[in-house]
């Protein structure tokens, strides 16, 4: 991932690639680039690549070598691709195979995944669930609230996990999603409701806990 292009190799400027939505345009230089494009290439994907795979590994070297076999596997299969899809789809398709194989692999794999049932909140905290105003307290823990955020992502079931990434943090529409996946898009609506109820409901109960933490001790007077 880090070899500098030789002598014969022009590297291509990442401005040369156009944007993803001119596919036209940025397979052209892929295509003509071979190696010499996967500078550009990483500069373009490479964070938004990494940070997918981070959620769904859990691991920063286990993200770093997903990485590095979705840009050449990119570069190695651009002549086949034939542009019917956008091309971050069919990138992240390849990511989110990439993925799979490493969990196959149990390099990633936990003793034991939490069910979605698991996951979301107990009766007792649901109560808890009621529509917060703003406070000055309550911006207070807004740090606190992106952490939970996360962690709540990365505490999902590889499933939803996935597709909450791919809609909510990668900008995917349903169908893109869907396609990335290899699921049918009402597998990814349902996924896709049952997470964000899942992350909602587990950051509003964390909400409620931490007000209460942070009001001053009282008593009766």
């Amino acid at each position: 991932m880090e070899r500098a292009p030789s002598s014969r190799e022009a590297t291509i400027p990442a401005a040369a690639l156009g944007a993803a939505g001119e596919p036209a345009a940025f397979l052209d230089a892929l295509r003509r680039g071979g190696d010499a494009a996967l500078p550009a290439l990483v500069d373009r994907f490479g964070p938004r690549v990494y940070n997918f795979a981070a959620r769904m590994c859990r691991n920063d070297e286990d993200a770093k070598d997903v990485l590095q076999e979705t840009l050449l596997a990119v570069l190695r299969s651009v002549k086949d691709f034939r542009g019917e899809g956008k091309f971050s789809t069919w990138l992240f398709r390849i990511a989110a195979n990439a993925c799979r194989k490493m969990r196959r692999r149990g390099k990633y794999e936990p003793a034991r995944h939490l069910t979605l049932e698991e996951f979301m909140p107990s009766e007792e905290e649901k109560v808890l669930l009621t529509a917060e105003p703003e406070t000055p307290e309550a911006a207070l823990l807004n740090v606190e609230l992106r952490e939970a955020l996360e962690a709540g992502i990365v505490a999902l079931p590889p499933p939803y996990r996935a597709v909450l990434l791919l809609r909510d943090v990668e900008g995917l529409s349903t169908e893109e999603a869907a396609e990335a996946l290899g699921l049918a898009t009402i597998t990814v609506r349902v996924r896709l409701h049952r997470a964000r109820l899942a992350l909602r409901q587990r950051l509003a109960a964390l909400n409620m806990r931490a007000g209460r933490n942070h009001a001053a001790p009282g008593g009766s007077d």
